[in-house]
């Protein structure tokens, strides 16, 4: 083998994180930007956002994705407000008694902001006619009325008794009356020696010889006779009376009308609308049908609370006879003008489509009414927009299934929750509500999926995607949208000040979080924690003005507050728990890196990783497979590797192998491709018996044509093996090899940058599996030549030769 010394670059300082200029900032502190508090970098969701909220099909409604783990309801909120959207106003509504089926209440429509006025005026209305019926009722000309009635009735069935009376006491007989219970009945009386004698007793005065058979056979039939012809009368002056009532209340009616029908005219002058003339007429015809109730003043009526205890709510209604004239408004508008925007944050069944309340007595027994329907935000929406997180809409009971059926039909039925449970029976049926309110979800692409996929109807009532970016594009804008921001913040919750350096080391953060440069992250919500941090620890120091060094430890500490893992993880390295070399030579052995994320922090953790090889038919025996440790992405990228060998090393002979790959010390299950690049390293190196530098760490998936492809977290895999080699000493040549795709994702820590710059830590952007090898091996990987053979002495020949013999061995083995 003939060494080489590398050729490829590293990278130096300034490649390894971006810098934000202060200069690029436009302000000296935050409190000089203006005020900003809308969103920016997120023009593909407004436009979608605004077609959603401005067509008016059924059907448009939206499901939003993206940006989890932010305040996107009040973003959503403001970004309505924003577009400020062109709706039709919602009416009024109010539910009111149907005097023709009291389990079916009325509903009425009226415009905006005289729902509640209309209440009043009924409640007016009936207490108007509370305090005057009985006035008129007791008035003289009433009186004098009800007299002549009253009078001319008990003449004429005076009358009639008076010549029944002298026609009995002709034959001896008298009307008296009988005492039966409690009740004296009128009853006909044989009259014996002046006194009136039952009938029932007769038969006894006969047997004590005081009459005789004949003359008491004589009295039975007179009896008999005059008990039907006073059947006869008795019924004509039960028809008197029914005649006397019919009279009296044709004169109640007469007298009270007049105040009624002025109430209720009134009331259709104010309000003409038909569903209301109608409803008016109802109640006209039901108070004149039944002036009870309002023959009494108010007062007179009232009793002492019941000794049993029952609800005071259900002696109420119990006694409250003019329950059935009240309006309960479910919806009313004040003087708001616009379009309403409900977020519903806690979307229950009754919360959202409202539900019937239950009165309760004494006994247990529960009844309910019109006037116990209540609305949810449902209805608060109607004519604007609800918006709602879509798994508690999926995970509350029944609320999926009733938001499907009203947004199909455009109609909203006030039910209790129980009616979608079995033995529960609905107490009333109010006729439903015609709604028209757009209907925004908040949820995640995965549950969008799941939904699209499984549930039928969601496509066909969600139709619109309004699907965040976490990153938006680095520009100016961008800059003065994060210092009007940072401005808002400061003012709403009174937090220091920001100067030029500290709001750059912020940019450099919120760069860093969106991964790779030119992007910078869209969850300002994570850039506000860290200033409100910057804003504590420029406090505890006694500063008006938070600086870069506060941004700094405030990183530092929020670091230092989730690191206790990846501090004992160190520390085992430290002392040689965790096997891993930062230093020396081994073939079939290199250092990969992996990516842990606990609680929201990531962070590097390299791992060994060893390759063993020898004759069979086998192939790529992937150990963490075999124990059931390695994910599907893992498994994929151990395919790869096999056709990488086959493609480098099979073409001329077959490939007779039989290679173990393994994560060693992993117990916790290994996924993803991004170590595949370094199991080629361990493979060929345990093949051409080449030995791998064991203070470089290595990463990068790769492909079946050796294609070094860029990876996630990268940053956490260089500090991660940076660290280690800091605990265990640095030795100058330690380092980490890294897809140069990678390279404009690079925001390392400055500690890393410093050592890089004095030449202590390396770091190597690599594009194909040979740069690789020639730096991890210090050898050629080797060409092949027109014949298919690879450079003598490089990796690859020794690698091919081994296989080569591997074949024929296996060949003349069998």
């Amino acid at each position: 083998m003939t060494p080489k010394k590398n050729s490829l670059p590293e990278l130096t300082p300034e490649q390894l994180r971006w810098k934000c200029d202060p200069k690029t900032v436009p302000y000296a502190t935050s409190a000089e930007a203006p005020s900003i508090g809308g969103e920016i970098g997120q023009e593909r969701a407004l436009r979608a956002l605004r077609m959603g909220v401005e067509m008016t099909a059924q059907g448009y409604n939206a499901f939003v994705c993206g940006l989890t783990g932010t305040s996107r309801g009040g973003m959503i909120v403001r970004m309505i407000e924003g577009i400020g959207p062109k709706t039709q106003s919602s009416p009024d509504r109010c539910y009111v008694n149907n005097f023709k089926n009291a389990d079916r209440p009325r509903l009425l429509t009226l415009p905006p902001g005289q729902a509640n006025s209309f209440r009043k005026e009924m409640e007016s209305g009936i207490e108007f006619l509370r305090r005057r019926i009985p006035q008129v009722f007791e008035g003289e000309p009433f009186q004098r009325q009800k007299s002549r009635i009253v009078d001319r009735y008990t003449q004429r069935e005076k009358e009639l008794m008076d010549d029944f009376t002298r026609r009995i006491a002709r034959e001896q007989f008298a009307l008296g009356r009988m005492q039966v219970g409690a009740v004296a009945l009128p009853e006909i009386f044989p009259v014996l020696e002046g006194q009136m004698v039952p009938i029932e007793e007769i038969p006894k005065l006969v047997q004590e010889g005081k009459i005789e058979t004949t003359a008491a056979e004589d009295l039975e039939r007179k009896y008999d006779q005059f008990r039907q012809e006073f059947t006869v009368v008795y019924r004509k002056t039960l028809s008197l009376s029914r005649e006397l009532a019919s009279e009296m209340s044709y004169l109640e009616q007469e007298a009270a009308s007049v105040l009624v029908d002025g109430v209720i005219e009134e009331l259709k002058e104010k309000y003409p609308n038909g569903h209301i003339a109608e409803y008016l007429e109802e109640v006209r015809h039901h108070i004149l049908d039944n002036l009870d109730p309002f023959k009494e003043r108010e007062g007179e009526d009232e009793q002492p609370p019941s000794e049993g205890g029952g609800s005071p709510r259900a002696e109420r209604a119990e006694r409250d006879p003019f329950r059935v004239y009240g309006v309960n408004v479910i919806l009313s508008h004040g003087e708001q003008e616009n379009y309403p925007v409900i977020f519903e944050t806690i979307p229950t069944y009754a919360n959202l489509f409202g539900t019937i309340h239950r009165s309760y007595d004494a006994r247990g027994g529960w009844s309910s009414d019109f006037m116990d329907l209540r609305g949810g935000s449902l209805l608060r929406a109607d004519g604007g927009f609800l918006i709602m997180y879509a798994l508690d809409t999926l995970t509350e009971p029944g609320v999926w299934r009733t938001l499907k059926r009203t947004l199909n039909h455009s109609k909203l039925e006030i039910q209790p929750v129980d009616m979608f449970f079995p033995f529960s029976t609905p107490a009333m049926k109010p006729e439903p509500i015609d709604v028209h309110v757009k209907i925004i979800l908040i949820g995640d692409r995965e549950m969008y999926e799941l939904l699209y996929n499984f549930e039928d109807d969601f496509k066909k009532i969600f139709k619109v995607r309004v699907e965040f970016d976490e990153e938006m594009k680095w520009g100016p804008e961008v800059i003065e949208h994060y210092c009007g921001r940072l401005r808002k913040l400061c003012d709403d919750e009174k937090l220091l000040p920001f100067d030029r350096e500290a709001i750059a080391v912020l940019m450099e953060h919120g760069v860093r979080q969106a991964g790779r440069r030119g992007k910078v992250t869209a969850r300002f919500f994570d850039i506000a924690d860290v200033a409100r941090e910057s804003s504590y620890a420029a406090r505890q120091a006694g500063a008006t003005l938070a600086t870069a060094a506060h941004v700094r430890e405030a990183l530092e500490a929020k670091i230092q507050r989730h690191n206790l893992v990846e501090m004992k993880i160190q520390e085992m390295i430290e002392k040689g728990l965790l096997l891993i070399d930062v230093d020396g030579e081994r073939a079939g052995q290199v250092n990969g890196l992996s990516v842990l994320e606990l609680g929201g922090y990531a962070f590097g953790k390299p791992v060994r990783i060893t390759a063993s090889a020898a004759l069979g038919k086998a192939g790529i025996i992937n150990i963490e497979r075999e124990s059931n440790l390695s994910g599907r992405f893992h498994d994929k990228g151990m395919h790869i590797i096999s056709g990488y060998l086959r493609r480098t090393f099979a073409q001329d002979k077959p490939l007779s192998l039989a290679a173990s790959v393994c994560f060693e010390q992993s117990y916790s299950g290994v996924d993803g491709d991004s170590a595949s690049s370094t199991e080629i390293y361990a493979l060929v190196s345990a093949l051409a018996g080449v030995p791998i530098r064991q203070d470089l760490a290595v990463t990068g998936s790769v492909n079946q044509q050796g294609d070094i492809q860029p990876i996630g977290g990268v940053n956490e895999k260089i500090e991660g093996f940076y660290d280690v080699c800091r605990v265990k000493g640095f030795t100058g040549k330690q380092g980490v090899l890294i897809p140069i795709e990678n390279v404009d994702d690079l925001m390392l820590r400055e500690d890393l940058i410093q050592e890089v710059a004095t030449g202590k830590f390396h770091i190597y952007p690599v594009a194909r599996i040979e740069e690789g090898i020639e730096i991890l091996t210090g050898t050629k990987a080797g060409k092949q030549n027109a014949n298919g053979k690879f450079e003598e002495g490089s990796v690859f020949a020794l690698a091919d030769a081994r296989l080569r013999e591997m074949a024929k061995t296996l060949s003349e083995y069998e």
